[in-house]
């Protein structure tokens, strides 16, 4: 009895993307560029993961797969980053790529936090500047950050536990289709070609 595995489009790839692009947001609203890029490969190879289950394409998946764990590296760093693991400082412009001095949108507008600015017109040369300071915050920036990075680690994780499992369901699927002669040039039906004498010999029978 041949069993044939079908895939359709997983609701949970659904949640995927859309993890991706809620983080992709907030560090637009922050100007970090280098988690900008990360994000947006991701989303990219997330779709190509997404197209390759549906269209019956492994290394489509392979590719997702190894990419998962780039992906729970690069946040795991982030998390290193803003808890200052290792020598890092989440005050550095790393993320930004030196550009700007700008942080992380949570930062300034985390749960509970009060934003004040107050002009510097008493200070030379910064008349035009103003001095903003966040108070009231139920929450550290940092440790939101950090609890968004343990959660596309966690979806990364489970992501490879089911693209490993795809993978290998469309391997024996291949398998299968091949050992019945899916993939044999010369069908089981073949009729052997060979000339032979046989077939055209006259048979003599004694008088």
């Amino acid at each position: 009895m041949e069993t044939t595995v079908v895939f359709q489009a997983n609701p949970g790839h659904e949640d995927f993307r859309l993890a991706a692009l809620e983080r992709q947001v907030f560090d637009f609203l922050g100007y970090q560029w280098a988690p900008i890029l990360a994000n947006f490969l991701h989303i990219i190879i997330v779709i190509l993961g997404l197209f390759g289950t549906i269209q019956y394409r492994p290394r489509y998946i392979v590719v997702y797969a190894i990419w998962t764990a780039v992906w729970v590296t690069w946040n795991i760093f982030i998390i290193c980053f803003y808890l200052e693991v290792g020598g890092l400082s989440k005050d550095s412009e790393l993320l930004t790529f030196n550009i700007s001095r700008h942080q992380s949108w949570w930062s300034e507008n985390g749960p509970g936090c009060v934003r004040k600015e107050a002009s510097m017109s008493g200070i030379a040369g910064l008349d035009s500047h103003s001095y903003i300071s966040v108070i009231g915050c139920a929450l550290e920036y940092r440790y939101i950050e950090v609890m968004h990075s343990s959660f596309q680690i966690l979806i990364a994780l489970v992501g490879f536990v089911y693209a490993c499992y795809v993978v290998s369901v469309f391997t024996e699927e291949e398998d299968s289709f091949d050992f019945i002669g899916g993939f044999d040039p010369f069908p089981l039906y073949h009729v052997n070609e060979k000339p032979t004498n046989l077939l055209f010999k006259q048979t003599y029978l004694p008088a």
